[in-house]
């Protein structure tokens, strides 16, 4: 990954989405030139020079100072997760270690793997390149995997952009897409040198133009809580929560647990599907 241009998209894609009314920034007669804020109005509310933050999104960042930068991502009016992969970003660049030690562990302990199998909603275990690495039986359940966990493993990313079951599965197909590219941009900045990871990014670029194009919006985000909507070919339609824990045993594994409202009707259909021997499909 080249550093320096991806500071230089980020900061560029950022500014370009903030209005000068969402900015507090004054408008004056005439015709903008840009659809978001101008370099001179993001220096002004970061309180640094025009020609300093315009080095600044040439992706020259390697002396500037942690406090400079929350001042960009306060002008800019970055989100958390945005604000954290600016920082990692900066970290790169600055050679500096990242914030947390990815993991590249390809398999799941057997103590996780039994935490896994205690809960009783669909729950996975994934990576930062989303390599869903293990699962839960109602996991495999509800994504007809084989329940002995021979083929629990698959990349979610793959599977959403190149499988032609994904769009069927998913009720909130394309907020779906826009996650999982956010994710994978959030995980470049913790591992810029993870080759799989590249591979991954590589395969998808070639083989999707939509995800090309999501790829060029730089937006980034990082797994926490949220819904997902889906519809299973059996049981029909069924809406989660989800909530996202990190493995304090495994840096950069996830624990993704799915959960489900009481008495509503997925509660039922997770309730049949848990009961039936559900028949193994290809994995997704």
């Amino acid at each position: 990954m080249d550093s320096k241009s991806e500071i230089s998209n980020f900061l560029t894609s950022r500014r370009a989405k903030l209005s000068p009314e969402q900015a507090g920034v004054p408008l004056y007669s005439g015709a903008r030139r840009v659809a978001g804020l101008r370099r001179e109005e993001v220096a002004h509310l970061a309180g640094v020079s025009v020609d300093y933050y315009a080095r600044l999104e040439r992706g020259k960042i390697s002396g500037a100072s942690r406090e400079v930068i929350e001042a960009i991502a306060r002008a800019l009016q970055l989100d958390e997760d945005e604000r954290d992969h600016l920082l990692d970003l900066t970290r790169i660049s600055q050679r500096r270690p990242p914030r947390r030690k990815p993991s590249n562990r390809t398999t799941v302990r057997p103590g996780t793997q039994s935490v896994l199998d205690s809960i009783d909603t669909p729950a996975f275990i994934q990576n930062a390149r989303l390599d869903r690495l293990a699962s839960n039986r109602l996991g495999r359940a509800l994504y007809s995997l084989p329940d002995d966990g021979s083929r629990d493993r698959f990349n979610y990313a793959h599977y959403l952009f190149l499988d032609s079951r994904a769009p069927r599965f998913h009720r909130d197909f394309d907020t779906a897409k826009h996650n999982v590219v956010a994710l994978l941009h959030a995980a470049t900045a913790l591992d810029p040198y993870d080759r799989e990871l590249i591979e991954i990014i590589g395969t998808l670029s070639t083989q999707s133009e939509e995800f090309r194009s999501l790829w060029a919006s730089h937006d980034v985000f990082k797994y926490r809580s949220g819904q997902k909507l889906l519809t299973h070919s059996t049981v029909g339609d069924l809406e989660f929560g989800y909530e996202s824990f990190e493995l304090s045993t495994d840096p950069g594994l996830v624990m993704l647990v799915y959960t489900v409202a009481p008495g509503s009707p997925t509660s039922d259909a997770m309730r049949i599907l848990a009961s039936w021997n559900v028949p193994a499909l290809n994995a997704h």
